[in-house]
């Protein structure tokens, strides 16, 4: 039974409780039962992928902790039903993380990169900033195709560091399919965090996002402003969340084939 309160939406049992109760809950060892995955869906994951895969949504619906990322979301459900949520963004959720000091520790974390380029960039950062990490604590994810993801090399590589926590540091959509398949395969207490690019906002490799925008929803709307050709899509496809949310409310969506 997870220690912290949780509200249902879409089928899905969302974080509901303080920030503090979700970093013990990842951070902490566990009981031993098996890896607790993590993840913090996107408005366009849930308004998109969360209807058509069927990987994805299974790592949504037993997910051992799902964060109320979306502004967009947590606006709407406020407007259909007037029921205030909190909402924890990843890059809230990670900076509260990575301030614990047994995260410093040598082979503490382990990371999943999406590109040897922003391993460098991301790995500089954490080294300089007290995070021992090493080459032997990262991983650069191959491109993974659509549907269930099997990963062989991965799985040995994180036996084989035995962490306390797995970050993946990869896109959304990708890296929750990703996360699935290691918390059913990986024994012990470990943690998986499904937090895509927001190691890039602290470290610099993506648009800053300070606190206060962060705090005030505002951080789609920076990246948009810096790059809008890039952005405008993400946008365009949260706009289902609006009838997704309105039609089913607490209830699971059908699964609509591709």
């Amino acid at each position: 039974m997870r220690p912290f309160p949780l509200r249902r939406l879409l089928g899905v049992d969302f974080f509901a409780g303080p920030l503090p109760a979700a970093v013990d809950w990842v951070v902490g060892q566990g009981d031993g039962s098996g890896a607790r995955l993590a993840v913090a869906p996107s408005a366009p994951g849930l308004a998109m992928d969360f209807v058509k895969s069927a990987a994805y949504r299974e790592a949504l619906t037993s997910a051992s902790l799902v964060l109320t990322d979306s502004s967009f979301m947590v606006m709407l459900w406020w407007m259909i039903t007037g029921e205030k949520l909190p909402r924890h963004s990843g890059l809230k959720f990670l900076r509260a993380v990575l301030a614990r000091p047994e995260l410093k520790e040598p082979g503490a974390v382990f990371w999943v990169m999406p590109s040897a380029e922003e391993d460098a960039h991301n790995r500089a950062w954490l080294v300089a900033n007290g995070f021992p990490v090493t080459t032997d604590d990262v991983y650069v994810a191959p491109h993974y195709p659509v549907g269930p993801i099997t990963d062989d090399v991965l799985l040995s590589r994180i036996e084989a560091r035995n962490p306390r926590l797995v970050m993946l540091a990869i896109g959304g959509g990708v890296q929750e399919r990703l996360g699935l398949m290691l918390s059913n395969r990986l024994n012990g207490s470990l943690s998986i965090l499904c937090l895509g690019a927001a190691i890039a906002f602290i470290t610099g490799g993506q648009a800053n996002i300070p606190p206060w925008a962060d705090r005030l929803m505002l951080g789609l709307f920076i990246r948009f402003v810096g790059n809008p050709r890039k952005f405008w899509r993400r946008y365009w496809d949260s706009l289902p969340l609006v009838s997704l949310l309105w039609r089913h409310r607490e209830r699971l969506p059908p699964l609509r084939s591709v």
